[in-house]
């Protein structure tokens, strides 16, 4: 389980988060929406102690934390390979081949191949392949489906299924609000640095309706260009 209490971002005279606190639990799978610059990567980078912050994150002791940014960089000329061997080395996890194989029977990658050259989904794919590996406890998945084909989309979301099973926690975000709601537990509004609303399962259905209303009906008026050209 992880506990976020009043947790709080700047930078400079810019604040990005304000007072955000959730708390996680094993066995469940939570998403987290939200517009562009709303914060969420910030909140990503916070929870994993990539970005200082205000406030107090608390972990339940020993669990292990794997993150997944929205963007992977990965050295050049290191194979896909080596970048599992990297990963679960700093795990203290050594490496085995079947295993590897094992996993790799579902990705499908080129792991004698340099793992920069790989395309987007790829790239997404071997970062992804490396967290299952090191078996963490908890997953935070910036942005885990984009750049991803239909059939990659289909075996994550499978995977985190699994995690759930087995009791592991999933805290992922996403700008399409149905790759949330087809496998989350409850979904996190987070907009202008401040959690608006948690929707639980029950209100997925209204939760769209009401995010749209937000951002199209009291923000834009659409009349204008819904009105016929003049003359017809």
């Amino acid at each position: 389980m992880i506990r976020v209490e009043r947790l709080a971002k700047s930078y400079g005279s810019k604040k990005v988060l304000a007072d955000i606190s959730v708390e996680l639990f094993p066995g469940n799978i939570y998403g987290l929406a939200g517009s562009n610059g709303s914060g969420k990567t910030t909140l990503f980078e916070c929870l994993r102690k990539i970005e200082d912050c205000q406030g107090s994150i608390t972990l339940e002791k020993q669990a292990k934390v794997g993150y997944l940014p929205s963007s992977v960089y990965f050295y050049p000329n290191m194979k896909g390979i080596e970048y599992l061997e990297f990963c679960l080395s700093a795990r203290k996890i050594k490496i085995r081949r079947t295993d590897v194989e094992e996993v790799n029977c579902l990705f499908e990658l080129p792991l004698n191949e340099y793992a920069a050259d790989y395309s987007t989904g790829m790239k997404k794919k071997l970062a992804f392949m490396a967290l299952l590996m090191q078996k963490n406890d908890l997953l935070l998945l910036d942005e885990p489906f984009n750049g991803l084909d239909l059939s990659a989309v289909f075996l994550f979301k499978h995977i985190l299924l699994k995690m759930k099973e087995n009791n592991k926690t999933v805290f992922l975000s996403s700008h399409i609000l149905s790759s949330l709601t087809e496998i989350s537990d409850s979904i996190f509004y987070l907009q202008g640095g401040v959690i608006r609303k948690t929707y639980l399962k029950a209100d997925f259905n209204c939760m769209e309706k009401e995010i749209a209303n937000e951002f199209i009906e009291q923000r834009i008026s659409l009349q204008h260009f819904l009105e016929s050209p003049c003359g017809t």
